[in-house]
């Protein structure tokens, strides 16, 4: 199953690609909104894990090409630093299936995306 990853820090997108890389997973990277939203189109995940605050579009645009614009329901998970409750609410209106608040374990996201890919 393929993953996109969007994350503009390059340490924690690393961390999380070898991460689901280790439980068997083929991973696409993105570094901004924009990048994910082209590798959306390029690659057609089975599921999204995107940053709510990144360069060029945020995690919320990145959700609404997803869901809105693609019409496609694959699942979301959103991370952010941002732990408002209004940013959370936001992800989910817009479509969003999970959101973890960063740091974050990665056993944690694991067990969160292979419920999501059932």
């Amino acid at each position: 199953m393929k993953i996109l990853v969007a994350e503009d820090e390059p340490i924690l997108l690393n961390a999380i690609s070898f991460k689901l890389n280790k439980e068997g997973y083929e991973v696409i990277k993105a570094e901004n909104g924009k990048e994910a939203i082209e590798a959306y189109d390029k690659h057609d995940p089975d599921l999204v894990i995107t940053d709510m605050m990144m360069p060029f579009a945020n995690g919320l645009e990145v959700i609404n090409w997803v869901k809105q614009l693609k019409g496609k329901n694959i699942p979301v998970i959103i991370l952010s630093a941002m732990g408002q409750e209004n940013a959370v609410l936001e992800a989910f209106k817009v479509g969003a299936d999970d959101y973890i608040t960063k740091p974050f374990s990665p056993n944690e996201l694991i067990v969160r995306v292979k419920k999501l890919l059932k």
